[in-house]
């Protein structure tokens, strides 16, 4: 028997707000939190990892056990380094400073130094994006300039600031300003023609069109310049550290090595990959909040 129809629009106003209260007062189960659900979800994301870990431990320890091996094994090291992993934040004066206080900071040098170059990087790939004639001037010389490796840079920039840190700076943005450069001017490119149309039809001035059109449309490559940039500020600093001396990590490992202490390079190096995979990641989650997803993830 077919639904009889409402005697007037007030009856069907009436029922859809039935309707609607029904749903509020009675959600469906599957708005709610699921934990079941989410320690799965970890489980698959943690437990594969830890496994390969400790395989790679396993062998890693075999291999390094005989009386001929010339690394330590992951015994040795935590026997040896351990103080290392479990007092970071250690500080007995005289540069004697635990490794969080050196990646501390070499961070601090690398927010600096990779700080300009996103601003510059931005800027300039803009400008060679809406230019065909910079894009012609200017491609060929930033495509030799990026393939000169950071620490060919360096005596150039102890030479011109005469102190390392403003030189270590330095290197860091030279070395990361040429992948924001270039993808954010093939962002600017790709900008929708129907995009630039609006904007001519709204009369929108260069400042107003770069804000409200062309950064949100190039957003994703930007991003996807930044979180390669960033990964290459880091690898700069570790190698500048290496020669302009500081407290940073880069010296502790030269230090180390001149030391003839492994365990603490190898430590010293986990703990540069670590905090190298939580950049990239602090990146890319800021591009995914701000282009909603759309960001290389």
């Amino acid at each position: 028997m077919p639904t009889p129809l409402p005697a007037s629009i007030d009856d069907a106003a009436t029922g859809v707000s039935r309707a609607n209260a029904a749903v509020v007062a009675f959600p469906h189960r599957s708005s709610r939190l699921d934990v079941g659900k989410i320690g799965v979800a970890l489980a698959r994301t943690l437990v594969p990892p830890l496994i390969v870990l400790t395989i790679i431990l396993v062998i890693w320890q075999i291999a390094c056990s005989g009386p001929t091996a010339t690394l330590p094994p992951p015994s040795q090291v935590w026997a040896e380094s351990g103080d290392l992993i479990l007092s970071p934040f250690y500080n007995n004066g005289d540069a004697d400073v635990g490794l969080g206080w050196r990646i501390l900071s070499s961070l601090e040098r690398v927010g600096v130094g990779f700080g300009f170059a996103a601003v510059t990087g931005v800027i300039l790939g803009a400008i060679i994006g809406q230019s065909i004639w910079a894009m012609r001037g200017l491609d060929p010389i930033f495509q030799i300039l990026r393939t000169v490796p950071p620490l060919a840079w360096l005596p150039l920039s102890l030479a011109a600031f005469r102190d390392s840190h403003p030189a270590a700076i330095f290197v860091i943005f030279i070395t990361s300003v040429w992948p924001v450069i270039i993808n954010t001017a093939v962002g600017v490119r790709n900008i929708p023609e129907d995009y630039r149309n609006v904007a001519r039809i709204l009369q929108l001035n260069q400042i107003e069109f770069f804000f409200k059109i062309m950064l949100p449309a190039a957003a994703p490559y930007i991003f996807t310049g930044l979180r390669i940039g960033v990964g290459l500020s880091w690898l700069a600093i570790v190698a500048a550290e290496m020669l302009t001396g500081g407290v940073g990590i880069g010296f502790f490992i030269w230090d180390a090595w001149n030391s003839s202490h492994l365990p603490d390079i190898i430590v010293a190096l986990a703990y540069i990959g670590v905090v190298g995979f939580l950049l990239d990641r602090l990146v890319a989650g800021v591009g995914a909040f701000i282009t909603r997803g759309s960001a290389a993830k």
